[in-house]
């Protein structure tokens, strides 16, 4: 009812309404339960499949900007990091039982590599390496990615006639080709000449699940050890030292647990699909310093098939450590009966957007498993396998207090 009011009082409603009921069996909330200390979600999850079928088919009730967006109404420190936001719109989408998605719209056409003289920080977000990038994670088996689904939306009806936000409102327009268009309102790079276009009303774009509220799972953001200088010409100490691991080992939490591995872990997966720009990381505090990585934001990834960042390794060949899970998972998707591009190939045609990344995509995966397989080898000739493959194999189980629980 609180929840409801607040809706009424946002939308500026007076008539009487009765109150929105929360349905136990919501989607949105069987996934938000389902979290835990090992993933998001189970294996097989069938709260996952509903969730994403309902991103799918539930109209929309509101639209709006995300934080972020909106955060950049204010004030824009531009000489510190080069970002044309204009470029990288995203919009919360709202639907039925309180669901809420992220919605990022199509920027770049799945056959076009992104410009080789791109710097990684102003590259396009691709809706697409949004909706790979889930699939991907959901194969290796870390189940670290909100779930992600394409979706087809009418910009008129699912997003200008929703939303209560005048700004929102005042940037669509019409194109002298007759579609209906928007484009984000910030204090620079912000223009007509970077909207996004319905044909006319129509516009392709991923969905990403919400996750709980932080006043529910309160969550870190934390600087990734790794990071990239954000300037046209700096470079951090990992790029110039090769014993940078040694530095990282000494610094708590990296110097025991698994925050080190997980962090191997989220190298491997970036590698893969190409992401350079993973400047933070989040982690629910609920879980302590051993919990699992989110892995959000990967719409910089899939923009190059062409080019291989091994830079993006450092934290496995630098520190030469990596679990035996994650190893033996890898190892299988490099079995020809079990080939990760075959794999990712017919999970991908489950999206109603397939084919959602092109062959030379596919086929850059196998290439860079192969190349990551290679640095585990090269560590494991130097080290011995024992200090190299960590056992993660037996873990105890995780207690039922450890689970995300809402108060419902």
């Amino acid at each position: 009812s609180r929840r409801h009011k607040l809706y009424r009082e946002e939308l500026n409603l007076t008539s009487p309404a009765a109150p929105l009921p929360l349905r136990p069996d919501a989607s949105w909330l069987q996934f938000h339960l389902g979290i835990s200390r090992d993933g998001l979600y189970p294996r097989s999850s069938p709260a996952v499949s509903r969730l994403l079928q309902d991103m799918q088919e539930f109209p929309t009730i509101s639209a709006d900007y995300s934080q972020d967006e909106k955060a950049l109404l204010g004030a824009c420190d531009c000489s510190q990091i080069v970002k044309p936001s204009g470029v990288h719109l995203k919009l919360v989408l709202r639907f039925q039982d309180f669901g809420k998605a992220m919605f990022k719209p199509m920027r770049q056409r799945r056959e076009e590599e992104t410009p080789e003289d791109f710097f990684y920080f102003v590259d396009f977000q691709r809706h697409n390496a949004e909706i790979a990038a889930f699939h991907l994670d959901r194969i290796l088996d870390f189940r670290r990615v909100p779930p992600t689904v394409g979706r087809w939306i009418n910009v008129t009806k699912e997003i200008l006639e929703v939303t209560k936000n005048e700004v929102l409102q005042s940037v669509f327009f019409v194109s002298p080709a007759s579609n209906v268009c928007f484009f984000a309102k910030c204090p620079y790079m912000c223009k007509t000449e970077y909207a996004v276009c319905g044909n006319p009303h129509l516009l392709e774009g991923s969905l990403s699940a919400f996750l709980p509220s932080l006043s529910l799972a309160p969550r870190l953001s934390i600087p990734n050890p790794w990071i990239r200088s954000y300037s046209f010409d700096g470079k951090e100490e990992w790029e110039v030292n090769p014993l940078y691991c040694n530095t990282v080992r000494e610094i708590y939490p990296y110097s025991n647990g698994n925050r080190l591995l997980n962090i191997v872990d989220m190298a491997i997966f970036d590698f893969l699909i190409g992401n350079m720009d993973r400047h933070h990381y989040e982690m629910f505090t609920k879980f302590g310093d051993d919990g699992f990585l989110l892995h959000l934001d990967n719409a910089r990834g899939f923009g190059r098939h062409s080019h291989d960042e091994i830079s993006i390794l450092a934290p496995l060949s630098q520190c030469c450590i990596i679990k035996r899970t994650t190893l033996l998972r890898l190892q299988l998707l490099a079995e020809p009966e079990y080939r990760l591009s075959d794999v990712m190939r017919e999970s991908l045609l489950q999206d109603q957007l397939a084919p959602i990344l092109t062959e030379p995509h596919l086929l850059a995966l196998d290439r860079r498993l192969q190349l990551i397989l290679r640095a585990v080898r090269k560590c494991i000739d130097t080290y011995g396998e024992a200090t190299v493959v960590a056992n993660d194999t037996a873990q105890p189980q995780a207690p039922a207090s450890d689970r995300v629980r809402l108060d419902t």
